[in-house]
């Protein structure tokens, strides 16, 4: 049994709104066991059988599930609980500095990931510091800005919408528990 995460993209935000309870019956109803929700930013953290070479099957059958439930475009990003406490455990910035907001953009693939640090590497890093990660981008940007930075601005792409999902490095220990 392998303890997965998935991290939703845009729900909760933007007019498309899921209570927990719902989201937590359609795992449920998939055949997930020990199926729970952390916050309401589209985390669900579920045990499935099966080793992580099943994770593009997983995926495929989450987000079909989610767009015959909720009837909206759904994306998410799959974890499992490993890779994602591996990410968290890995943040290379200060997450202390009251002043910064930690984030972590979880990628669907390493092709992503590089584009992504590819294309922050031609910015100020001093004002919107990015670092590669396992699996994800490591950005830390000024509490404020982070939709109004030159990074965000590469983060908001169309292309980025169905690769990416970020979440506050606080939203990670939450999850962890």
């Amino acid at each position: 049994m392998t303890t997965w995460v998935a991290l939703l993209r845009g729900v909760n935000v933007g007019g498309i709104t899921i209570r927990s309870a719902d989201l937590a019956a359609v795992f449920a109803a998939l055949g997930f066991e020990s199926v729970r929700t952390v916050l309401a930013s589209g985390n669900v953290v579920f045990d499935a059988g099966g080793a992580a070479s099943t994770r593009a099957k997983l995926k495929t059958a989450i987000e079909g599930a989610l767009r015959d439930r909720f009837g909206y475009d759904a994306w998410i990003v799959l974890v499992t609980l490993g890779e994602l406490a591996t990410a968290a455990d890995g943040f290379l910035f200060d997450d202390a500095d009251a002043s910064r907001q930690p984030w972590v953009i979880f990628c669907v693939d390493d092709a992503t990931r590089d584009e992504l640090v590819g294309a922050a590497a031609q910015l100020d890093a001093s004002a919107d510091p990015v670092a590669s990660g396992p699996g994800v981008v490591y950005w830390n940007p000024v509490k404020g800005t982070t939709v109004d930075t030159p990074f965000a601005k590469i983060l908001a792409k169309a292309a980025y919408k169905p690769r990416t999902t970020n979440r506050n490095l606080r939203t990670l220990r939450r999850i962890l528990g």
